[in-house]
Parts: structure tokens; C-alpha cells; sequence
């Protein structure tokens, strides 16, 4: 698979998780939601495993990573995304998620020895810049919140338990365990997690009967889970995980048009200057080095 593919097929499928979402939004509270989405997720990657002969088996002393990175990227990642927005816009959130395209190039020139290139932080302030001006009408209404320090607090934690998260799946990989049964332990731990936070937090678990609820579901575990992630660390292995966060650079934008096109929503004129300077961002990060 090119590295294009391995960019645009994720960012694509977390494009439309933002739509199917919506059909996720009922009486089942959000943790359950998200706790049976990595749980059947889980599922499928251990019956991929099985099915390309990938061992399962892992030893001892690898258990507790796994444990530890599942916590994070899929459940307190996950747990604190949800809470944050109770108390700040999700536009908002969409700019501090931008960020990870920080995070995750100091983390992976310090746990991985990735180096961090001009371009990239170049086009990563472009696109981050460009994020902030789309969502400014959001942002804007938000500073009114009260509670909104709250939640920018629990944003931030998000974005860093997400960052943590990628570079303990890319430590782990290194060390010789294949990429699905990685994945498959993680997010089984990760669900684990959502399951407990959610019965800790005292929240009524209920079956919903509307079929484009578990339709959804099903959508959210196989591609916005199994195939988004097993996409998006590959391209992480090949390019690193600074470069391969871009993708959360453009998930909003493609995620706004399908937003216009089913939902209603309308642009602004700044709208269009922010989809530029995350286009522009793109480009600078990703065009090749000049040779002399």
C-alpha cells in the first residue's frame, strides 16, 4: 500500500465517524456506547489475527503495555473527549486535537528518535491556525462558558493520553509484535477501561432498539476502529507519528463538508481562508525535500 493511501483511507473513514456519531446519541450513555464500539473492535482484530496466523500469545512483561496503552488511546483518551464535551464546544476540541500534531512529533523525537523536521512545523502551525479559523464562531461562543476551563483542561488531557497512546503502540511494534494482535490487546484493555469509568460513574446501561444505532456500531468498530488505526499506525511506522497526525489536521475539514451536505451546515466566509491554510499546511509538511 503507498503512503498516500495509507494517509487519505483514514482520514476519510474518521471523516465520516463524526456523521455516524450522531446515530450513537440516545439512551445508551456515551461509555457504554464507546466501551462495546473498542469491545467488538477488539473481536474482530483477534479473528483477523487468527485468520492471517498471527500468533496471540504475548509474554508476560508485554501484557502490562498493552494494558497501559489501551488505557490511554482507547479508554481515558476516549473518557475525556466525552467529558469535554460537556463544557466546550466541539469545534473547539477539534483545535486542541489539532495539536497532536506536536505531541506527537516531541514524543516521537524523544521515545523513538524521530527527528522533527522544519516543514512539519511549519505545516503544522499552518494547519493548526487554519483549524482555529474554521472553528472561530464556536470558539468565539464558547469563551461565555463558565465551566469552559474545565473543559479545555480535560481536552488537553485527552490529546496527551492520545499522543502517549501512539508512541506505546509504535515502542511495542518495534519490538517485534505484529501490528494486529497489538491492536486487538489494546483495545480490548482500552474497553475494559470506558467499562469500568462508565460503572464507576454510576451510568444505566440500556439496550437501544433503533437499528441505525447498532448499524453504526458496526461501522465504528470495523472501519472507524480496525481498519482506521491498522491504516493510520502503518503510516505512522513509515513516516512517523509527528507526520502521520497531520490526518487530524484534515479529518475536520472533509468531516464540515459532510456535515454541509447531510446536516445543513453552512460556511462562512473565514471558513474557507481556514481550509486553505490547512491545505497549505499539508502541502508544506508533505511535499519531498528539495535536492541539489
Amino acid at each position: 500500500m503507498s503512503d498516500r493511501f495509507l494517509f487519505w483511507a483514514p482520514t476519510l473513514i474518521w471523516a465520516t465517524t463524526w456523521h455516524v456519531i450522531l446515530y450513537e446519541i440516545g439512551d445508551v450513555p456515551a461509555m457504554y456506547s464507546v466501551a462495546m464500539r473498542f469491545g467488538l473492535a477488539s473481536a474482530i482484530l483477534f479473528a483477523l489475527a487468527v485468520w492471517r496466523g498471527e500468533s496471540l500469545r504475548v509474554s508476560g512483561n508485554v501484557h502490562p503495555w498493552l494494558v497501559l496503552t489501551g488505557a490511554l488511546q482507547y479508554g481515558l483518551n476516549y473518557a475525556g473527549t466525552y467529558e469535554a464535551e460537556r463544557y466546550m464546544a466541539s469545534g473547539l476540541l477539534a483545535v486542541l486535537f489539532s495539536l497532536m500534531i506536536f505531541t506527537n512529533a516531541i514524543g516521537g523525537a524523544l521515545f523513538l528518535g524521530q527527528p522533527i523536521s522544519r516543514r512539519v512545523v511549519i505545516g503544522a502551525c499552518l494547519g493548526v491556525s487554519g483549524i482555529a479559523l474554521i472553528f472561530s464562531p464556536d470558539i468565539t461562543a464558547a469563551t461565555a462558558n463558565p465551566n469552559l476551563w474545565l473543559g479545555i483542561g480535560l481536552g488537553l488531557m485527552a490529546v496527551l493520553f492520545a499522543s502517549l497512546g501512539n508512541i506505546l503502540t509504535l515502542r511495542i511494534s518495534r519490538h517485534g509484535m505484529a501490528l494486529v494482535p497489538l491492536l486487538a490487546w489494546s483495545m480490548a484493555y482500552g474497553a475494559l477501561v470506558v467499562l469500568l469509568v462508565a460503572i464507576a460513574s454510576g451510568a444505566k446501561f440500556h439496550i437501544d432498539p433503533r437499528l441505525s444505532y447498532w448499524l453504526g456500531m458496526i461501522y465504528l468498530s470495523a472501519f472507524g476502529s480496525v481498519a482506521a488505526f491498522l491504516l493510520y499506525f502503518k503510516l505512522a511506522q513509515r513516516q512517523g507519528s509527528g507526520r502521520a497526525a497531520f490526518i487530524g489536521m484534515v479529518v475536520p475539514v472533509i468531516a464540515l463538508v459532510i456535515s454541509g451536505a447531510l446536516e445543513g451546515w453552512r460556511p462562512v466566509p473565514i471558513t474557507g481562508v481556514g481550509i486553505a491554510l490547512c491545505l497549505g499546511g499539508l502541502w508544506v509538511a508533505t511535499r519531498p525535500p528539495v535536492t541539489s
